[in-house]
């Protein structure tokens, strides 16, 4: 039995891709991502024009798959059906705000900053991870 390696290499490569992006784009600065919240203070808008170049990029791959049969390197796409903004939709976008305008990190970002060897950087990847693991363990179907 035989091991495709093709799939594994093409999310590391995609992912290395992404941990570049955010550093280029100095994203990997919990202090640039306040300043972009930071709308009455030194309010920075540089997050803007990566999250606009996000969604562009997003956009022309949305059209792609969609003209798509399938994907490249898997069966099927796995794209969300539900359209429905529920309450643990609200209150998960909610305390991810939360904790991105608190920390000034958001799970990917958190990841790649991981690099940088800094002890803040690492408590909050722990956090993350601990509250994960509480809601996977523990609060999972009954928010």
């Amino acid at each position: 039995m035989s091991f495709d390696l093709r799939q594994p290499l093409a999310a590391l490569g995609c992912g290395a891709l992404f941990a570049f992006g955010l550093s280029l784009s100095g994203m990997l600065d919990p202090a640039r991502i306040q300043g972009f919240l930071d709308l009455f203070g030194a309010w920075d808008p540089s997050l803007a024009f990566v999250l606009g170049g996000a969604v562009s990029v997003a956009m022309v791959g949305m059209v792609l798959v969609r003209r798509m049969a399938r994907p490249v390197l898997a069966q099927t796409f796995h794209i969300p059906q539900s359209r429905v903004i529920d309450r643990p939709l609200v209150l998960g976008s909610a305390i991810f705000g939360i904790g991105w305008g608190l920390g000034g990190l958001c799970p990917g970002p958190a990841l790649a900053a991981l690099s940088l060897g800094l002890m803040p950087v690492a408590v909050f990847v722990l956090a993350m991870v601990a509250g994960m693991v509480i809601h996977d363990r523990l609060l999972s179907g009954r928010v």
